[in-house]
């Protein structure tokens, strides 16, 4: 995990071997015009990275959302190519309401590495804190959260809402992706510009 300034560095070329379905649209997304015939199009949010990608499905695959499908650059069974990334204001209706589930089951399924989060994040600024970034978390739950940590790291999501009442820190997390995606952020914790 890092924090980034926007204007720090240009973005260096990254991909994604494993994404979830957000949407499947059998005939396509209108004003979208794909390279090669293929299957419908399919809306994903990468497992990695959180980059929101469209690609085009192999013909006669249907997919549903939360559906985890291979991407990388060897064969893809489900997967014809990738169109393309994609704003969060393009997604669908029906994305962006499995959004944050979806971001949630990824969080949960990579615990340990969010939890080192909680264990190293350090200040962005001398007056801000990256822990505050995380909607949720003021000055009251950063200052508890690094009071327990030098005690003993965290362990697990379990452990952290143990010893220091935060609320679902998956949950926390997730919102902050989605801020990171639809939003112009500053710093950014989780997400690649």
């Amino acid at each position: 995990m890092f924090i980034m300034e926007r204007k720090e560095r240009a973005p260096q070329q990254i991909y994604e071997e494993y994404a979830y379905v957000l949407d499947f649209l059998p005939y396509g997304r209108p004003g979208l015009r794909l390279k090669r015939k293929g299957g419908a199009v399919v809306q994903l949010i990468g497992e990695k990275y959180f980059t929101l990608l469209e690609a085009a499905a192999r013909e006669g695959i249907i997919l549903k959302p939360s559906d985890k499908v291979y991407i990388g650059k060897d064969y893809r069974k489900e997967i014809l190519y990738i169109i393309g990334k994609i704003s969060y204001e393009e997604l669908t209706a029906n994305a962006k309401m499995e959004l944050e589930n979806i971001i949630e089951k990824i969080i949960l399924g990579r615990e340990s590495e969010f939890v080192n989060f909680f264990n190293l994040a350090r200040p962005v600024t001398p007056r801000m804190h990256s822990l505050e970034l995380i909607p949720g978390i003021g000055k009251r739950f950063m200052w508890k959260i690094i009071d327990e940590r030098e005690k003993k790291p965290f362990e697990s999501f379990q452990d952290l809402q143990r010893r220091t009442n935060v609320p679902n820190p998956a949950k926390l997390i997730a919102k902050r992706v989605i801020e990171e995606l639809s939003t112009e952020c500053k710093y950014r914790l989780f997400t690649k510009p």
